[in-house]
């Protein structure tokens, strides 16, 4: 199937109401969000109906980044988290999260109903299964943990999937939702209760103190008391989480499927490079959206051609297990997991009492989102929740941190390096057709180069402003992107996702006919 024909995010075809304005001053405030999605925006709002004085940043339209790509299953049971949870954390440990994951199903429930957001929200039961015989005992010890923890699973055989599982952990009243519908509707509640947001205002530097001070990359400041990084990847990393976050990638196809081939409930498996299945309201009378996701890889680390391939077999496997489907949509997610799989949410690092962030959801964002939002807002109001250490980010298990830092760093040394390394770059623009894209040595320096459509050269450089590491192209959504961090880069330098602040430099290329190109072809 043509790709070219299909759209991107199901979620972004709602629309997104009049925008706000940028930032276009100083401000003042006693708490500055930095980051328009569920995180960011829970927190505002739960702030915000607390009745304190609160500012949100947004670097480009609230509930657009990587919320606005999620799959948006709202859901305790995280694969299988819990037996490693109670591994690392205790059975008290395991407890905490179970609950505090429960309670951010329960409170989307709560405050759509209490606003009146009509959000699609419809209670179902998730499912994480297998496929294979042998992995079996491993879902039967997660279904123990998970009961142990307090959350009502069993272990079953059967499921409502067109196909036989192997067996799976089942666990009732989880639920599915319209994130944008949400998100959207806390915006205009919070607005109304005096909050303000600024969208198209890219937050570039952080000093602490009592108060801090934000600067934009347009120099405007805003003062607070407190500020939260609820950016995806900190932005700002005093406490270098960057060391302990993995970014991944994920595909997701969806696609018009009867309302009697709906199997009913939130389904993960792990096999396969995993797949995730559920459905949606189409809008349409008989049928629902099936949305599938899966082949999740590091970003920056496809050759040319894979990730189109990835989506076809994704497809595929759906094609075999749902029948026939004419996919309508298609788009990527991407989240950071931690060294211990618990998110990190809470001090910024350990000499700062103002300073909070919300990261590492590793794919369960719509969660632990709403989780954040609760428990930071509850930290600036002076309160500690009983899961509050178990998020806290300052937190480091030696026997189970360090040997995953050092993994990770591994494989930031590897890009690092071998990427400036002979036959990790092409010697000519002349190499880079058509719809490609290339880093190229120029005069001794590397070089981002894509050539569009049209022939036109767009060049800047290769070097990823975050650290330093030398960005990849990725073909199917002509993106730049670092396989070091997951900061990610339009062909043009403009920043589309962090730990990036600032855009890769514009530089000037021979067009390979003589002519000079600079970005845009210009």
């Amino acid at each position: 199937m043509a790709y070219d024909a299909l759209t991107g995010s199901l979620w972004l075809e709602y629309a997104p109401g009049p925008p706000r304005p940028a930032l276009d001053g100083a401000v003042e405030t006693e708490v500055a969000v930095v980051g328009g999605g569920i995180a960011g925006i829970c927190t505002a709002w739960e702030l915000a109906r607390a009745g304190h004085s609160v500012v949100l940043l947004e670097a480009d339209r609230i509930a657009t980044g990587v919320t606005g790509h999620t799959t948006a299953k709202l859901s305790a049971l995280h694969g299988q988290v819990y037996a490693e949870v109670k591994k690392v954390h205790g059975a008290r440990g395991a407890r905490l999260y179970a609950h505090s994951q429960q309670l951010a199903v329960e409170r989307v429930a709560e405050v759509s109903e209490e606003l009146g957001i009509d959000c699609d929200l419809e209670r179902l039961p998730a499912y994480t299964w297998t496929e294979d015989p042998g992995r079996t005992d491993e879902l039967r010890a997660e279904a123990d943990a998970a009961l142990e923890a307090g959350l009502p699973a069993s272990y079953v055989t059967e499921t409502s999937l067109p196909f036989p599982v192997a067996g799976a952990v089942r666990l009732e009243s989880q639920a599915q939702f319209h994130p944008r519908k949400y998100l959207l509707g806390l915006a205009a509640h919070m607005e109304r209760l005096g909050a303000r947001i600024y969208e198209r205002t890219r937050v570039t530097r952080l000093k602490e103190g009592s108060p801090c001070e934000l600067t934009t990359e347009r120099g405007h400041t805003i003062v607070a008391q407190y500020v939260v990084v609820a950016t995806h990847y900190p932005v700002f990393d005093r406490s270098l989480l960057f060391t302990r976050l993995e970014p991944k990638r994920e595909l997701v196809v969806a696609g018009p499927i009867a309302a009697d081939r709906d199997p009913g409930g939130v389904f993960l498996t792990s096999e396969g490079g995993t797949r995730s299945v559920r459905t949606a309201p189409s809008g349409r009378e008989g049928t629902r959206t099936l949305i599938v996701t899966g082949e999740q890889f590091p970003p920056g680390t496809t050759e040319e051609g894979e990730v189109g391939e990835r989506y076809a077999r994704l497809e595929r496997w759906a094609r075999e297990r749902f029948g026939e489907v004419e996919f309508s949509h298609r788009w990527a997610a991407q989240d950071n997991s931690t060294t211990d799989r618990v998110p990190y949410v809470g001090r910024l690092h350990a000499g700062t009492r103002h300073v909070f962030v919300a990261t590492g959801f590793a794919g369960w964002g719509m969660s632990s989102g709403v989780m954040a939002g609760s428990l930071l807002a509850a930290r600036i109001r002076g309160r500690e929740p009983a899961w509050t250490s178990l998020y806290d980010p300052v937190r480091l298990h030696p026997t189970r941190d360090v040997p995953a830092m050092l993994k990770l760093q591994a494989h930031v040394a590897k890009h690092f390096v071998g990427d400036r390394t002979p036959g990790a770059y092409v010697d000519s623009v002349d190499e880079v057709g058509p719809g490609q894209g290339a880093v190229v040595r120029v005069g001794g320096r590397l070089l981002a180069v894509h050539r569009d459509e049209a022939g036109a050269l767009h060049a800047v450089s290769a070097r990823c402003t975050h650290l330093g590491c030398v960005v990849h192209f990725n073909d199917e959504e002509t993106s730049w992107e670092c396989p070091c961090h997951g900061s990610r880069f339009a062909v043009d330098g403009r920043v589309v996702e962090g730990p990036a602040t600032r855009p890769l430099e514009r530089t000037r290329v021979d067009d390979g006919e003589g002519r000079q190109a600079e970005d845009g072809g210009r």
